[in-house]
């Protein structure tokens, strides 16, 4: 790292496309629906495998789950998912693939009964960022009481592949939790006032 290249959370490294997702997006307070879904598909892809393999297929994601349009996917038949099925942009993953065309349909249900699912998944965080205080990656959790009570409230409501660990990853990424090490430039601009 040069002196002029700014202190980041290890877990960024010196891949181009991490660096530029870790210092643009990851913790950044999401108050966006399509931005929500299109995180909850990216990250229920991401199930066993790294954050890295997931980002690389994103433009693939956007286009085989229409722009990550929710009520579009909701309406996929088992013809399109079986088309799906050949898309080398993503996980040709099954299980997976239809999963997200059920999230979808049960995402508009959360929608229907809350006025938004911004407004559902802020209210396990009482409407405001959690700010941890983390010195190094090794302190920061996998799972935590919000991560289990979300997840366990969306696979109630027929949500997959929404275990407690990628709960807390959608609400890290989605900046319902900022989770930068206290030494990174990051949580510097987030906690600042009027952030």
């Amino acid at each position: 790292m040069s002196a002029a290249e700014p202190t980041r959370c290890d877990w960024a490294g010196n891949d181009a496309e991490m660096v530029t997702y870790h210092d643009t997006e990851w913790g950044v307070p999401v108050h966006d629906d399509p931005t929500h879904f299109e995180f909850l598909v990216l990250e229920g892809a991401q199930a066993g495998l790294s954050w890295a393999t997931i980002l690389k297929r994103r433009a693939g994601y956007a286009k085989a789950f229409a722009g990550f349009d929710a009520a579009k996917v909701a309406r996929f038949t088992p013809a399109r998912v079986e088309k799906l099925l050949q898309d080398p942009g993503i996980i040709r993953n099954r299980a997976k693939v239809e999963a997200t065309v059920r999230n979808a349909r049960a995402f508009l249900a959360v929608q229907e009964e809350f006025g938004s699912f911004d407004a559902y998944m802020w209210g396990f965080v009482g409407g405001r960022p959690i700010v941890n205080r983390w010195r190094r990656t090794a302190q920061l959790p996998a799972i935590t009481p919000e991560s289990e009570a979300l997840s366990k409230d969306l696979r109630r409501r027929g949500f997959g592949f929404v275990g407690p660990t990628v709960c807390y990853a959608h609400l890290q990424a989605t900046g319902l939790v900022n989770d930068h090490l206290v030494r990174c430039f990051r949580y510097g601009e987030l906690t600042a006032p009027g952030a």
